[in-house]
């Protein structure tokens, strides 16, 4: 009995934490949470605000959306690199490293931004043509999708520049450990999103219905608003964030410093811009099916998303918790804060799964869509939930090790996993093989079990924990 108690003793220990710990875990976790919940449900209402005009119109915007999300995650790669040692700077008491960091974090943003802009605006035509396929069955028109497609992304460019900015000032929040701001301004965002889309998709108010061209200028509106109010929080009280004050004066940065950003972030930054275009590419695969499995995808992803922000809280948690550890020079917290995250993120998404398939026939029913894109996205769905728990796994080891500064890991784990095993398989099982989607889905959505293979040993050995500004 004894010997019980004491396993049980060492497993507490090690797994779980106690009182003091869940508590500060839940007021950092909570605004992300509640920021993160709310633009995803707000998201899910568009989703299917614009999935009740046409096929047509949800895979075009899905589409679009594919390929500005390499954008999206070129700026988090970016500006991640920065983000460790704002982290480790903060928790050193460093304010100076940490306006240094957010310098950096603009100039590389606003360079980003330019190019996209410039790309998409020449190349965003013949970018959206790649995902369109003509089929013998096919349900829908390749002509309407491009109209529907490139409409939105003409329209969606002009919030790209306050996207940026949010980040790169909601992240340098979030490092510090202020949560509420950056979530207030997303809600505020989200809301005016979900408004404007009722009123520019439909053409409510006596102003003209825009379809999907008013959904995509509803989002770009509330970027602005996003990027404004976080812009007020920060300076209408001078001297709140010291590390904001005079940020701004000059573009300085200690060469030293740029040199150790650029070789910790330089990974990141090609981490996220392959892992993206990777999807971007198997995603494309995927299209070779039909119109209708863009559809189906597009559908099951953004159900997903939803019932996924938990793994992203805990993500950014491991991120912040461990970065600031690290930065103190507790190497051993920051590895058993590690351990206990990473078991909350398993119980809690073996239980999301769950919520996940319970749903899975009932949310297709919501679009206006034909049955086959129905069917599809349920059975989609089935296979999300049963492999969620995997993903959230993963993705905490992935901001873990990430924490450290072992990007080049990071870089391996993620983006070149993507290029040599995920997307050849998903290229090869689309184009040469007459697997059916669902099977194919269901293969590509198992490829992390390799991931967790090589994360066990790698968080179990340690040597991901190191302070990168010592």
């Amino acid at each position: 009995m004894e010997q019980k108690l004491g396993l049980w003793g060492k497993f507490k220990r090690a797994y779980i934490g106690d009182r003091a710990f869940y508590k500060g875990l839940v007021a950092l976790m909570l605004p992300i949470i509640i920021q993160q919940g709310i633009t995803t449900l707000v998201s899910l209402v568009d989703n299917i605000m614009v999935g009740s005009l046409c096929t047509e119109s949800i895979s075009g915007v899905a589409i679009a959306n594919q390929l500005l999300f390499v954008f999206q995650l070129a700026i988090f790669g970016a500006i991640s690199g920065a983000s460790i040692y704002s982290a480790q700077f903060y928790g050193n008491g460093d304010m100076d490293g940490v306006k240094q960091s957010f310098r950096f974090k603009l100039i590389i943003g606003f360079t980003l931004t330019t190019i996209a802009v410039a790309g998409f605006a020449i190349f965003g035509q013949e970018l959206i043509s790649l995902y369109i396929h003509e089929t013998a069955d096919a349900a829908a028109s390749p002509e309407l999708t491009l109209s529907e497609s490139w409409g939105y992304m003409a329209v969606a460019l002009f919030g790209l520049l306050p996207f940026m900015l949010s980040q790169c000032y909601g992240s340098t929040l979030r490092e510090a450990g202020e949560t509420l701001a950056p979530m207030k301004a997303s809600v505020l965002s989200v809301l005016v999103n979900v408004v404007l889309n009722y009123i520019l998709i439909y053409g409510k108010l006596g102003l003209p219905a825009l379809g999907v061209q008013g959904a995509a200028l509803a989002t770009a509106i509330s970027r602005f608003v996003e990027t404004g109010y976080i812009l007020m929080h920060v300076y209408r009280i001078k001297g709140r964030y010291k590390f904001f004050d005079g940020a701004l004066k000059s573009l300085y940065i200690p060469a030293y410093l740029v040199k150790k950003i650029c070789r910790t972030g330089a990974p990141l930054l090609l981490n996220e811009v392959m892992w993206a275009m990777g999807q971007a590419i198997i995603n494309q695969s995927y299209s070779v099916r039909g119109l209708q499995v863009v559809a189906a995808t597009n559908i099951a992803s953004t159900v997903w998303q939803l019932f996924a922000i938990i793994m992203f809280a805990v993500g950014s948690a491991v991120s912040i918790m461990c970065g600031q550890q690290l930065g103190a020079g507790d190497i051993k917290g920051a590895r058993a804060t590690c351990n206990k995250l990473l078991f909350l993120t398993l119980c809690t998404h073996i239980l999301m799964g769950g919520l996940i398939i319970a749903f899975s026939s009932l949310i297709p029913q919501i679009y206006n869509v034909d049955d086959y894109v129905r069917t599809l996205t349920t059975k989609f769905l089935i296979i999300d939930g049963f492999v969620l728990w995997l993903h959230a796994f993963v993705h905490a080891s992935y901001f873990a090790i990430r924490s450290g500064g072992r990007t080049v890991i990071t870089f391996l784990f993620d983006s070149a996993f993507t290029w040599v095993v995920a997307l050849p398989l998903a290229v090869i099982m689309c184009n040469y093989t007459k697997l059916d989607i669902v099977t194919i889905f269901a293969v590509m959505q198992c490829t992390d079990v390799i991931k967790l293979c090589v994360a066990i040993p790698l968080l179990k050995s340690g040597a991901w924990a190191r302070s990168v500004i010592m």
